[in-house]
């Protein structure tokens, strides 16, 4: 998965340094875009001495490599390098840089989005002392956000649910949702399980977790049996696709990134 680069490490504790010049940057563009180089498959980053910018907060460091996260008025002139959606940046590159942008995207998203403080507007300002946003006026303070969701693999003998997304990612994936306010992790996968298909579960068991910056979400996954009627009623809003497919049938997504692919893998081996 996008997280299993060891024996690379994120080292993401908040520390309150100055940017060096050879420290590598993270520059996004109103559209969420990162601007990157590229090597074959691997990342090139801008790094300090070759960007203008306002000013840099240090965001983590992996293999005593450090990021920043550059803001305001931008001035980047060199041969190579163009924006990326985070999409592309999936489909295209492979390593532990991946991880590292994702990572980074995170947290752009959460400084991006809280500009200014919710109880009284005055502009926020990064905490010294540990990552979060803190208002100077009313003391107001803003952690990152991180959306608990489910993964869910359920299960029928030997067939597995696999469906596909009416809008966005078109390859083949694994029944998800958002955890609601009062509600549990594993009643969670029963109401999306329901909801999303019109299946009964049971034998709610948990797998495995996975941090998927790209919708600053922890992503936790479970495996869980069909209960009783086994027929589909797909909900058309949300799917263009759900069936039960066979084992060896399973066809996987192109790369090893999500923890839903690991999901369907690890089901079409044999090994749940």
């Amino acid at each position: 998965m996008i997280q299993d680069i060891f024996p690379s490490k994120l080292k993401n504790e908040y520390e309150s340094v100055e940017v060096a010049e050879s420290d590598n940057l993270f520059i996004f563009n109103e559209e969420g875009k990162v601007l990157l180089g590229s090597r074959g498959e691997s990342v090139v980053f801008p790094v300090e001495r070759e960007v203008k910018h306002d000013s840099a907060i240090y965001l983590f460091s992996v293999d005593g490599d450090r990021y920043f996260l550059g803001f305001g008025n931008i001035e980047f002139q060199k041969d190579g390098f163009t924006y990326f959606s985070i999409r592309e940046v999936r489909d295209r590159f492979a390593g532990k840089e991946v991880y590292a942008v994702f990572t980074a995207y995170h947290l752009w998203k959460w400084y991006s989005d809280n500009l200014f403080c919710g109880k009284c507007t005055e502009r926020l300002m990064p905490d010294q002392k540990e990552r979060a946003l803190r208002c100077p006026k009313c003391g107001n303070v803003i952690y990152p956000r991180i959306n608990p969701a489910v993964i869910v693999g359920v299960t029928k003998g030997d067939y597995l649910l696999i469906t596909r997304y009416r809008t966005g990612y078109g390859n083949n994936a694994l029944v998800a949702g958002f955890t609601e306010i009062g509600e549990t992790l594993e009643e969670t996968v029963a109401r999306e399980v329901m909801e999303e298909t019109g299946i009964k579960v049971k034998n709610i068991r948990y797998y495995k977790s996975q941090p998927w910056g790209m919708a600053q979400d922890i992503l936790v996954g479970f495996y869980c049996d069909a209960d009783g009627n086994d027929q589909i009623r797909m909900d058309e809003n949300e799917l263009k696709y759900a069936e039960w497919v066979k084992r060896e049938d399973i066809v996987l997504q192109p790369n090893n990134l999500s923890l839903t692919n690991e999901m369907m893998r690890m089901f079409k081996e044999g090994k749940v």
